[in-house]
């Protein structure tokens, strides 16, 4: 389905196949913006959070606040993220990551903000990503503030917990497998090497923030842009959708592919109900013509 909004009434007007090619045009100007999710990556087997209804469909993600404040949530984060980092370390990068990364091959984007902490859109071949929450194959030490690859993480849990062969329940995208607790009780976690200190994965958090430099650089990049395009993302955390609102305030076109209606649907000039991979390459090959 495509919906095309007039802002200025607040209305929206069921269109026909003439989505892709309006999309096609607003693209075709370049200086695009893109502000992808976690719809992006679904097609790689790593899950969302809410799927097409908006709801959450699993259990809350680790919070900030927990992780910091208790050793028995951290051993949890980390044995499920133990194994759940497997699965995330598998995945490769579906046609819409690499339609994007054509897309800025081609000199359309003016740059990519991703919500995602997977990886993948690089792994396409996109350079200068803002990785607005992290990345998962870094940690941090929140003691020395030391960074390391999350493969030496792996290879010392690994040692640590040898014939550790859990099967995780399910898979978020933030790597947090689901596994039974009495798993969890056995998992010895390990510290910085450096000073022994707490070692947490390079992201943000629930109930972490941003840290302000780079929203600030996201905003100036936002309010520059010729249009701001949203790829698979509900935008219902702040997090992302203040960016669409910024866009908006500052007169940039936004348009919007995910599956399902998003937060961020009034403010957009443009919004289609797709699958990221087929419409994505179908707009590269649009494009093309």
């Amino acid at each position: 389905m495509t919906r095309v909004v007039e802002s200025t009434a607040a209305v929206e007007i069921e269109a026909r196949a003439d989505g892709l090619p309006l999309l096609a045009d607003l693209v075709a100007d370049g200086d695009v913006v893109v502000l992808s999710g976690a719809g992006l990556s679904t097609e790689s087997g790593i899950p969302d959070y809410r799927g097409e209804t908006g709801r959450r469909r699993r259990a809350d993600p680790m919070t900030y606040q927990a992780f910091t404040g208790s050793e028995a949530a951290r051993r949890r984060y980390w044995a499920r993220s133990h194994l759940g980092w497997r699965h995330i370390a598998a995945a490769r990068p579906n046609a819409g990551h690499r339609a994007v990364a054509e897309l800025q091959r081609r000199g359309l984007l003016a740059g990519i903000i991703t919500q995602n902490v997977d990886g993948l859109q690089q792994a396409a071949g996109a350079d200068g990503v803002i990785e607005l929450h992290g990345a998962l194959d870094r940690v941090v030490c929140l003691a020395c503030g030391d960074r390391t690859p999350r493969r030496r993480l792996d290879a010392r849990l690994r040692a640590a917990n040898p014939g550790f062969e859990a099967r995780a329940d399910a898979i978020n995208p933030d790597g947090d497998a689901v596994i039974p607790d009495a798993v969890i009780d056995a998992f010895r976690v390990v510290g910085c090497e450096r000073c022994g200190g707490v070692l947490k994965p390079d992201v943000i958090f629930f109930g972490e923030n941003v840290p302000p430099a780079r929203v600030r650089e996201c905003y100036a990049l936002t309010e520059g842009a010729g249009a701001l395009l949203v790829l698979g993302s509900s935008l219902t955390v702040l997090s992302g959708y203040r960016f669409v609102r910024h866009a908006a305030r500052h007169g940039v076109p936004v348009a919007i592919v995910n599956r399902g209606a998003t937060r961020g649907d009034e403010h957009a000039l443009l919004a289609l109900d797709a699958p990221l991979g087929p419409t994505l390459t179908a707009l590269v090959d649009e494009l093309g013509r």
